[in-house]
């Protein structure tokens, strides 16, 4: 028997709310979450609206609600789109050694940093994101990923490692990066700069004597 025409209609609404396929569905998402990291940068998260990300973003509020159900969802999202870009900073600069060569480890801390920093720049809601209790959780294969190109990377630097132990190496050395957040989100300016730099030559004496 066929399908009820008026139940297949809503069925393929339905569809389309939840999964924006077409290109313009998509650019919408991404609208949605550049007005939302925006919001999210100036007000703070709480002060943020549904309401004033829907009108920066230039869509009803309705059709907001058809891709995010709440800000929450959005904060989620930008918080992936973060980490992600984050990653892909980070991969391109191991797969940089392909072409130059092994950077000595100060100058791959320098980088590492660097790197971090002009996401925070790029992006200013990151920071504010941070602190925001979402329940957010990196997907396990591509954590996993990161750090094996860490991995081979210290096996370069220092082949008498052992896998398990670059990896344990990649695994301390990204959490103390990431260590740097909360203190450079309480900073003010001229102590973020101090900080970093000495973030910077711990790592890097600490790498060196792993990897020595």
């Amino acid at each position: 028997m066929a399908a009820d025409p008026l139940a297949r209609k809503e069925a393929q609404k339905e569809d389309a709310r939840r999964v924006p396929r077409q290109e313009r569905a998509a650019r919408t998402v991404d609208t949605l979450l550049e007005a939302a990291g925006e919001a999210f940068a100036e007000r703070g998260f709480e002060a943020a609206t549904m309401t004033q990300i829907a009108q920066q973003a230039g869509v009803s509020v309705g059709a907001a609600y058809q891709y995010f159900p709440n800000k929450e969802a959005l904060a989620l999202a930008l918080r992936q789109r973060y980490g992600n870009e984050m990653d892909a900073r980070w991969s391109t600069l191991i797969a940089a050694h392909d072409d130059v060569g092994k950077l000595p480890l100060a100058e791959l801390v320098e980088r590492l940093f660097d790197l971090m920093v002009d996401l925070m720049h790029d992006y200013p809601a990151y920071l504010p994101l941070l602190s925001v209790p979402l329940g957010f959780k990196r997907d396990a294969a591509v954590r996993n990923l990161l750090r094996q190109r860490f991995t081979a990377l210290f096996l370069r630097y220092q082949p008498a490692l052992s896998s398990d132990e670059a990896y344990r190496v990649a695994e301390v050395m990204l959490q103390v990066i990431k260590s740097l957040n909360p203190l450079y989100a309480a900073a003010k300016p001229k102590e973020r700069k101090l900080l970093v730099a000495e973030y910077k030559g711990v790592l890097a004496a600490w790498l060196a004597v792993r990897l020595a």
